[in-house]
């Protein structure tokens, strides 16, 4: 299936900031994260078609996957 990624923050150094990629069908958000060499949980938000969702979620064919970093600040 394809999907869209797209990363934000420090997750798009030396990487890509929106990128068309392939998966096998039945892939969760978790592998995606995987597969772009960020661990899981540096992960703060993750969103499908613009929709929180959770690292469990299976996207479909077509769907925009958004990574973002945890965010600290004061």
């Amino acid at each position: 299936m394809s999907i869209t990624v797209k990363l934000f923050a420090f997750f798009r150094e030396n990487r890509f900031i929106e990128q068309q990629q392939q998966f096998p069908a039945g892939t969760t958000v978790r592998d995606i994260i995987l597969s772009q060499g960020i661990a899981p949980e540096e992960v703060g938000v993750t969103m499908i078609n613009s929709r929180q969702c959770t690292l469990d979620r299976i996207p479909v064919q077509g769907d925009q996957l958004a990574i973002f970093p945890v965010i600290g600040g004061g």
